[in-house]
């Protein structure tokens, strides 16, 4: 089972009395029912409901531990800081490393929240066997966006890059960052993007290539590597040939994304 340290991620801890409803009224998780040891996945969102950072939640005796891209992370810490006011929290970078294995998660590891074939998360230390570069292969394999690789800040609302598919998003808790975009969203059934892979032969498209059905534009190509690369599609023109720069593109619907999400005569 490889395990891979990821030096794309780095943690944020929060303690103090308000630190769970501090983060409770920020992010799409419930954060207040979180138990020590439990990890959910979730985002802070501009107030018009797009995504600025992905992040895991772990729940811990004294508060909380943020698992965020390591990139991210001093502008998460200036944006918590700004959010305190006057809640009676302490916000600072922890500069323990996060670890990764799969596809199951082995003995002190704890499962991903995503889905189970994303294995599990640790946080201190581990010996890898593998690298960042393996896992991406796996979370690819998968057909999982990642939200910090595939959504350019401010620009993609969660559900289009598939939190409501991926527990990364809770609609009965009530108030977040965002909350009123998002929920009108899925309330009204108007999800017209969704991140999906893309298989084809030979190297990725670059970044933001236009995929075609047709002479129709169907969605742009985001990251990827030799023979898969995750998009962001139109769900009303997936269905038939696309192209990639005259390149012919195959569209992969994943084993963790439910039946009713795309039009019923995809695979």
């Amino acid at each position: 089972m490889p395990i891979a340290r990821l030096d794309s991620r780095a943690l944020i801890s929060i303690t103090g009395e308000d630190a769970k409803p501090f983060l409770h009224n920020l992010l799409t998780q419930d954060v207040e029912t979180l138990n020590d040891g439990e990890l959910r996945f979730g985002a802070l969102l501009s107030p018009p409901g797009r995504l600025l950072f992905d992040l895991f939640i772990l729940g811990r005796d004294d508060g909380v531990l943020l698992d965020v891209a390591a990139d991210r992370r001093e502008a998460l810490l200036q944006r918590l800081t700004m959010y305190r006011l006057r809640a009676k929290v302490q916000v600072a970078a922890d500069d323990r490393p996060v670890f990764a294995a799969w596809p199951d998660a082995p003995a002190g590891f704890i499962p991903d929240p995503r889905t189970p074939l994303m294995g599990g998360r640790f946080y201190g230390d581990a010996t890898a066997d593998a690298v960042q570069a393996d896992y991406d292969a796996h979370r690819l394999s998968i057909g999982l966006p990642d939200p910090t690789a595939d959504a350019p800040q401010d620009k993609t609302y969660p559900i289009e890059a598939d939190f409501d598919l991926l527990n990364g998003i809770d609609f009965h808790k009530g108030c977040f960052v965002g909350q009123e975009t998002t929920s009108r969203m899925k309330r009204r059934g108007a999800i017209k993007n969704r991140m999906l892979p893309l298989d084809f032969d030979g190297p990725p498209p670059a970044f933001g290539a236009e995929v075609l059905k047709g002479e129709l534009r169907a969605g742009e190509v985001l990251s990827g590597r030799d023979g898969s690369a995750m998009a962001l599609l139109r769900v009303d023109r997936i269905d038939g040939d696309l192209t990639v720069d005259g390149r012919p593109v195959r569209l992969r619907k994943p084993a963790w994304m439910g039946e009713d999400v795309l039009p019923s005569s995809q695979p």
